[in-house]
């Protein structure tokens, strides 16, 4: 099943998603697998000097498809520039469950769409719920490789559905 675009979720008004235990108090039935694979990336015992910190100006809730499209195109562009002298850090895991109800089109729609028992529709992703000043991932470098760190992260910006901010410490 291909993805909707990301302008149908971008909203933060997605109703909590339960998932239970026990199956008959839980309205997802499996948790789907989530597409960000790491969220540590570079050298973690070097000593940084500068922190870039990439801030939301806006509230949003992004998939963990974006999120792993801004970490490979970021450390893509920083294994090229600095091979072993950063550390990338993502603050948020993707804990919202989205869901689809399916909309049945052909012969026998109207018997299929009928009614509304466990209309919570089916997992299909996960997503990150970001509000307005909050941090996404953090990027240690050094000082005199500011310029190359800040090209990253706003490489790394276009790829996420809500505007954001560089941030240096």
């Amino acid at each position: 099943m291909t993805l909707r675009p990301g302008r149908t979720i971008h909203k933060i008004e997605r109703p909590w998603t339960r998932f239970s235990v026990k199956k008959t108090k839980s309205y997802i039935p499996t948790m789907p697998p989530s597409k960000l694979h790491q969220f540590i990336v570079g050298e973690m015992n070097n000593n940084f000097d500068t922190t870039l910190l990439l801030v939301a100006k806006e509230p949003a809730q992004i998939r963990d498809n974006a999120l792993e499209a801004a970490r490979v195109v970021a450390t893509n562009f920083l294994e090229k520039k600095l091979p072993k002298g950063y550390m990338l850090r993502f603050l948020l895991y993707p804990h919202q469950i989205l869901r689809e109800k399916p909309i049945a089109q052909g012969a026998g729609a109207d018997r299929y769409s009928r009614g509304m028992k466990l209309a919570f529709g089916k997992p299909v992703g996960k997503a990150v719920q970001i509000h307005t000043g909050q941090a996404l991932l953090i990027l240690q470098i050094n000082k005199n490789n500011l310029v190359i760190g800040k090209q990253a992260l706003k490489k790394a910006a276009l790829k996420l559905p809500t505007p954001m901010r560089i941030v240096v410490e």
